[in-house]
């Protein structure tokens, strides 16, 4: 079965609740189409590919063939996030895979700008992250070209893990910054999303909420991410 195509560009002022996009790292990787299915009726908006290659984090996880593969099977947002060192040489793979958001990490690249631009050439948003120890300022100049902020709220490589709150203060800065200069980027924060942490997550200005077990480790779908919206 096929599906159409959601937009994905998403205006800031006209959003009242925040973006859902669970992420497949906590799914059962013996069982993708399932795991898609149930994001596909959960009324969460966007799925989130974590893509590692066991050097810049300590994981190794899948790669542009997963996301081709699951792209007839969902409406839903593609989500990619490139958790590897030179991130350059795979933009375009994943790009044709079928990705609407690509991501990379400032701390994997030398000419974040060069690769931001390229993104953007291909047809897709862009995106830059940052680890817990990266602080805002580094990024800074990249904000005018970016799409999607990502900021890493554990330490990357492993999902399960709990988040650092004082990581929320970037994504408090970075709202600052967006209100100040008029920028469009969304904000999104990756890293112990649960529905404890959520309320605290969203009133920081965040715009995407990505999760992992919160959502698939929860008996109802649907319940989790409406909890998790607020």
């Amino acid at each position: 079965m096929g599906f159409t195509r959601k937009e994905s560009n998403i205006i800031i002022k006209d959003m009242t609740k925040p973006i859902i996009a669970p992420s497949l790292l906590s799914a059962d990787f013996s069982n993708f189409a399932t795991a898609v299915a149930d994001i596909n009726t959960s009324k969460a908006e966007w799925i989130h590919f974590d893509i590692m290659d066991g050097k810049f984090v300590p994981n190794i996880t899948f790669g542009p063939k997963t996301v081709s593969d699951l792209r007839a099977k969902s409406s839903c947002i593609f989500d990619v996030h490139l958790m590897v060192y030179e991130p350059q040489f795979f933009i375009e793979e994943f790009a044709e895979a079928g990705a609407d958001y690509i991501t990379f990490h400032t701390e994997a690249a030398i000419h974040s700008h060069k690769f931001l631009i390229n993104i953007r050439k291909l047809g897709k948003k862009a995106g830059i992250s940052i680890v817990p120890s990266t602080p805002i300022i580094c990024i800074e100049p990249l904000l005018p070209f970016i799409d999607l902020a990502l900021v890493m709220t554990v330490n990357p490589g492993f999902g399960g893990q709990e988040l650092i709150p004082e990581c929320l203060e970037k994504v408090k800065t970075l709202a600052k910054i967006r209100s100040e200069r008029s920028f469009s980027y969304l904000i999104s924060v990756d890293g112990g999303v649960n529905e404890k942490t959520a309320p605290y997550i969203r009133e920081a200005g965040t715009d995407v909420l990505v999760t992992g077990a919160s959502f698939f480790n929860a008996p109802d779908k649907t319940a989790i991410v409406a909890q998790l919206k607020g």
